[in-house]
């Protein structure tokens, strides 16, 4: 969970900026959390205390405006009765993280990560950019190799991970859906060889770089767990709320004995 959100605030400041470089300033007082923060917390809150996904999701959107929300989303979210409107946007890639950890099992995961898409990203590759990355967190938990990952993804969802970060970063362009973000983010993950470098590499390839470093953030957290001095300092970017929801959910991963990257 921390690791899509310590992505999502490294990113925050790169979105638009087409940065093209690892050579970056990881954090400063510009940087913030975005909605990617805001839904990975949301979806956290409903899986721990087990409430509707779609009523957590508006309510943590609600309570925090003007983050960055898709206009779609945006629309859903002061909707009391809309439904589901086909997306397939990387919203449901960069929120899944906690299905991934919650999960006590495969199939749970992958359905736990359907769950957490279906309120608004129920068109199939949405639901599949959702499955896919909780699919690279459970296999990274369990210690799979990067090339097996690499190779499974690639058979089991059809996204194409064959070039490296230095191939796919000269002519990669700013992108929102599933398609055009889940293998670049991957990419990144499976390349990197630390925590911060996977962010950085995510960052560099000069797309939507906060939700990029969210999903790449979020395998990489599985893979290499957050250095304690970083987890630190990103924690200190959130309020009261998203405290308290990240607090719970890490506690929730100790009881059950899970090893996570909570200091």
């Amino acid at each position: 969970m921390m690791g899509a959100i310590a992505g999502d605030i490294v990113g925050s400041v790169h979105e638009f900026a087409g940065v093209k470089t690892k050579d970056f300033k990881l954090l400063g007082p510009r940087n913030d959390f975005t909605d990617d923060t805001i839904m990975t917390a949301a979806v956290a809150d409903a899986l721990l205390t087990g409430e509707e996904m779609g009523r957590k999701l508006k309510e943590w959107g609600r309570r925090y405006p003007a983050r960055g929300y898709g206009g779609m989303f945006a629309t859903w979210l002061h909707n009391e009765n809309a439904e589901p409107y086909g997306s397939y946007g990387n919203g449901s890639a960069m929120r899944v993280s906690p299905a991934a950890w919650l999960a006590e099992s495969e199939a749970e995961c992958a359905a736990l990560a359907q769950a957490s898409a279906m309120p608004t990203h129920n068109h199939p590759e949405g639901i599949k950019g959702a499955e896919a990355t909780a699919w690279a967190i459970w296999r990274a938990r369990t210690g799979a190799p990067p090339e097996a990952m690499r190779e499974e993804i690639t058979r089991r969802y059809g996204y194409d991970l064959s070039r490296s970060c230095d191939e796919i970063r000269p002519d990669y362009a700013f992108n929102e859906n599933c398609q055009g973000t889940c293998p670049q983010a991957f990419t990144a993950a499976l390349e990197a060889a630390s925590f911060e470098d996977a962010l950085r590499l995510a960052v560099s390839l000069g797309g939507d770089a906060d939700t990029l470093a969210a999903i790449a953030g979020s395998i990489a957290e599985a893979r290499f767990g957050i250095p304690k001095s970083l987890y630190e300092e990103i924690f200190e970017y959130l309020d009261k709320p998203l405290r308290e929801v990240v607090t719970r959910f890490y506690d929730k991963l100790d009881k059950r004995g899970i090893p996570c990257s909570l200091p």
